[in-house]
């Protein structure tokens, strides 16, 4: 049983190091990858969650960012997103709020962290 759970436990370790290790470059649209805080937004995507994980650097606050690839969506879809990076050109700040799943860092005062975005253009 140990083994089994070893085996396990190192199946899901190399699969969130290949999804942080992915290039977004060849992504669908509404294609989302999780990669390690660290590393830059790329055109065309937005955060939407934040966490923390052993397979990137070890950081005061969340470690890894699922980010979303927004290119190639239609017209009025609508997207939740993290405030950490500016939504892409065509893409209008509906609403802020908070989101649990966006919190960096330590925000004790519940400021809004997150956006609803729609797509405009």
């Amino acid at each position: 049983m140990r083994r089994l759970r070893t085996a396990g436990l190192a199946l899901l370790g190399a699969t969130l190091v290949a999804s942080v290790a992915a290039s977004p470059a060849q992504a669908s649209p509404g294609e989302t990858r999780t990669v390690c805080a660290d590393s830059m937004t790329p055109d065309g995507w937005v955060d939407v969650n934040w966490g923390t994980s052993a397979s990137c650097r070890v950081m005061s606050g969340s470690n890894i960012k699922m980010i979303k690839q927004l290119d190639g969506l239609p017209v009025g879809t609508q997207v939740n997103a993290c405030a950490s990076a500016q939504p892409p050109k065509g893409w209008t700040k509906v609403q802020t709020y908070y989101s649990g799943g966006c919190v960096v860092f330590v925000n004790s005062s519940f400021t809004p962290n997150a956006w609803l975005l729609q797509k405009t253009s």
